[in-house]
């Protein structure tokens, strides 16, 4: 299912900068699908988003509704501005760390490793913990750690995949990442009333995922590699905005950054949309949070493998992404205009239509954008910025929003950004 292979023929007029640039691994020296790999990148995701996600948008919710309710919108508020912001620095730094690493165990595993282990550590000591503001200061650890494992985990694409099977490879994580926060929002709903035993059970599933996705990715010692050089003109490139053939790699970075931040002012309030906007009592909101989430699983699954196909068909990477971003904004008219549990779950199944095409593509559209593979890690961990970014912005701008204006106007803002999201990325010239 390479949904991308067209862009990558010499004689394509998809691409006007052929995506070779770009790649370590050449086509020739791939002729197969790397099938044990493209599992490991299928159940990526659980290691770091299941886990954290999870306990951000549902388990620290709850828990802040325990400590002090009264303040509870604020604490989620500043919970993910400053959490988010730390996560954005982070996946760029350890992203452009992870490039120049050299070591017997490879470039991206010892990060995968020691942020996993760190994650789960912080997880378990917020679990011990009864004060929002300390709270808020260890999830600055976990954002930290959670992104020097994304920003890892993706670059592998990069480092040992061929073009011609981004496509698939990107299909496959992609189709994880739309299973597994259903999954796991589903699991966190079924500790609303213990959420000391959720934060232990998420802590020990990222350690156990983190083992089974280290084992099957089986990266190697990269000693063999040139070392670089810690001089001005290497910390520059590895360590600076990309400028030289970028304009396409900013629109693809910025489209995400309104696509994920429409989405994460209305899932960052999930459970207060149910409870406080549609006035249901905790054990009705924990179920609808269940429908809700099964609703995005089923639907974000279908659609997530049906859109490779139809990708493959279409020989197109950009329309689909472009077409999934102004199907979210669609999705968020339906709760703007009725407070009642059935919008949302319209909402549900737009919104995870358009989540599962997103996931499915996007990362093959951002493969194909990404100025050089030299600076993979650091690269695409700047792109993830439209993902970082949005959840700060997203959690303070809520926050604003519900407190001045009320819960109904936050579907008004993720209509508008979704429209801006979707612009920007069918700007984008270098890939159909």
């Amino acid at each position: 299912m390479a949904m991308n292979q067209k862009a990558h023929l010499p004689n394509s007029k998809a691409v006007k900068v052929p995506t070779q640039i770009n790649a370590k691994i050449k086509d020739e020296e791939q002729p197969k699908l790397p099938v044990v790999f493209a599992l490991a990148m299928f159940m990526s995701p659980a290691v770091w988003i299941g886990p954290v996600a999870s306990t951000r948008s549902t388990l620290l919710p709850q828990l802040f509704s325990q400590i002090d309710s009264a303040n509870k919108v604020w604490a989620v508020g500043i919970l993910g501005m400053v959490s988010s912001l730390t996560a954005a620095i982070a996946n760029l730094l350890f992203g452009a760390f992870s490039d120049v690493t050299r070591t017997k165990w490879g470039k991206r595993k010892p990060y995968i490793v020691i942020g996993t282990i760190v994650t789960a550590i912080s997880l378990v000591a917020i679990a011990n913990i009864q004060s929002v503001l300390l709270i808020i200061g260890v999830w600055v650890i976990t954002a930290a750690a959670e992104n020097a494992v994304a920003a890892s985990i993706y670059a592998q694409i990069s480092d040992r995949i061929a073009p011609k099977w981004r496509g698939t490879i990107s299909t496959f994580y992609g189709v994880g990442g739309t299973i597994v926060p259903q999954l796991f929002a589903i699991l966190a709903a079924q500790f609303l009333g213990d959420v000391r035993v959720g934060l232990y059970v998420m802590a020990g599933i990222a350690l156990l995922l983190m083992v089974v996705h280290v084992f099957l990715a089986n990266e190697k010692s990269n000693m063999d590699e040139d070392k670089v050089a810690l001089d001005k003109e290497s910390l520059v490139t590895h360590f600076s905005l990309p400028t030289k053939g970028a304009r396409d790699y900013y629109l693809a970075l910025f489209g995400k950054l309104f696509m994920v931040l429409g989405h994460t002012i209305i899932t960052t309030y999930l459970l207060y949309i149910f409870t406080d906007y549609m006035n249901m009592n905790d054990k009705s909101a924990g179920a609808s949070i269940s429908i809700f989430s099964s609703i995005m699983l089923f639907m974000g699954l279908t659609f997530a493998l049906i859109s490779g196909v139809l990708a493959d068909k279409l020989k197109r990477v950009k329309l689909p992404v472009s077409i999934a971003t102004y199907l979210l904004g669609f999705a968020a008219l339906f709760p703007l205009f009725d407070a009642n549990p059935w919008t949302m779950y319209v909402y549900g199944v737009l919104a995870a239509m358009g989540t599962g095409i997103y996931n499915s593509v996007d990362g093959a559209l951002n493969l194909d954008v990404l100025p050089s593979s030299e600076t993979a890690g650091k690269d695409l961990g700047l792109i993830n910025l439209g993902v970082t970014g949005a959840q700060m912005l997203g959690a303070l701008v809520a926050s604003v929003i519900v407190t001045e204006l009320g819960y109904q106007a936050i579907f008004i803002f993720s209509v508008v950004m979704e429209i801006i999201g979707g612009l920007l990325i069918s700007a984008i010239r270098s890939v159909k």
